[in-house]
């Protein structure tokens, strides 16, 4: 992907539900805001050619590319959100593509505030499609392990958050997708007017992050920090072990 900054487009239909799903009080955390692709300002490419460091207006974590990926899998704990008066959101997931495409095949979990209040929940999305919550309760400190598989055209979603005891498998069926990418990912969700306050989850930890079997590290991946402008909203550590990093909360 180019440094080119880069939207997904989406129809003047689709924008206004999504708009009212997003910012909707008491509706955001059920359903509706749409996660679009980096939006990267800035690409630093490293002594061998690869993307060695990103900014990105609404992803901070690690993506891996330069190969087709049929597998990306990590687990993380879910992060507690610090709630003021407004509305604010962060998603924590795995995915194949989104970097440099149209579409990303993800699932995660969710700490938003609205109204003052935490919401915690579940989620899977093929985007451009709308996402698609769970209805499994959610809790900080929760430890999920997830696994995104593509094998042919068919993809399988599996979420598991092993504190509680529940998994969530989801399997669609979708051609023409280029599982270019696989990528671990703290977000600010979007909707059609843009990228969302950022909720104050301070710390979202990940581990055991692997790409086709393999320490995602071994991709060399591409470390993004969300920022806007000159504010930086979060940064990415650096990888242990080629599998380990913490995304940490700066701004909103």
């Amino acid at each position: 992907m180019s440094a080119t900054i880069r939207v997904t487009a989406i129809s003047a239909a689709a924008a206004a539900l999504v708009s009212s799903l997003a910012l909707a009080p008491g509706a955001a955390a059920t359903a509706g805001h749409i996660r679009l692709a980096p939006l990267s300002s800035n690409r630093v490419i490293g002594p061998d050619t690869r993307v060695a460091h990103s900014t990105s207006g609404n992803w901070a974590g690690y993506a891996a590319t330069g190969t087709t990926f049929s597998s990306v899998s990590a687990s993380w704990v879910q992060p507690s959100v610090t709630c003021g008066s407004g509305t604010a959101y962060s998603s924590f997931w795995i995915g194949l593509d989104g970097d440099g495409s149209n579409s990303v095949e993800q699932t995660g979990s969710e700490a938003d505030c609205s109204g003052g209040r935490a919401q915690y929940y579940s989620w899977y999305e093929m985007y451009p499609a709308y996402p698609v919550n769970y209805s499994n309760a959610v809790s900080p400190g929760d430890h999920f392990t997830s696994t995104v598989s593509v094998s042919g055209h068919t993809y399988t979603l599996t979420l598991s958050d092993t504190t509680k005891g529940w998994t969530k498998t989801t399997t669609k069926t979708q051609s023409g997708l280029s599982n270019a990418s696989a990528e671990i990912i703290a977000e600010a969700p979007s909707s059609s007017s843009g990228v969302l306050p950022l909720a104050h989850f301070s710390t979202a930890s990940f581990t055991n992050a692997t790409a086709n079997g393999q320490a995602i590290g071994n991709y060399g991946p591409d470390k993004i920090n969300m920022a806007s402008g000159s504010t930086t909203k979060a940064t990415t550590s650096a990888l242990s072990g080629g599998t380990n990093f913490s995304v940490t909360w700066n701004h909103s």
